[in-house]
């Protein structure tokens, strides 16, 4: 199975393209989650949406929108109250963790390797087979 994460933004007017993806494939949506992390003293998050692998292909693409909106835990914010609602919508609990920041690592593709690792070990993505 091929797990790979598809970056659409830092979460501005990509939020939308994000939200319309759960809402268009409700039928494969598995998780909407919530990655807390800090860049630069500013708690960021980056918000995604994990979908079933496809059949045939077992590829699963997990979107995402990478650090660009505030931690609403620490500030409320209209962007994530907007995943909060198609969360509700699509009756969907928002997982949330903290992680490190992107730029820590040396390429953004190890971070997603990061997060891969993170969601599987946690069991919320399937195992390399």
């Amino acid at each position: 199975m091929i797990q790979r994460f598809i970056e659409l933004g830092e979460g501005y007017s990509d939020i939308y393209e994000l939200i319309e993806i759960a809402k268009a494939n409700k039928e494969r949506l598995v998780h909407l989650m919530a990655f807390h992390t800090i860049i630069d003293n500013r708690n960021m998050t980056s918000l995604a949406v994990i979908l079933k692998p496809t059949n045939p292909g077992d590829f699963q693409p997990l979107y995402i929108c990478r650090e660009g909106i505030p931690n609403p835990n620490t500030i409320p914010n209209k962007r994530f109250d907007l995943f909060s609602a198609v969360a509700a919508e699509l009756n969907k609990e928002i997982i949330q963790f903290d992680i490190k920041p992107s730029a820590i690592f040396a390429e953004k593709e190890l971070f997603y390797q990061y997060l891969i690792g993170i969601l599987r070990l946690n069991h919320y993505i399937p195992p390399l087979q």
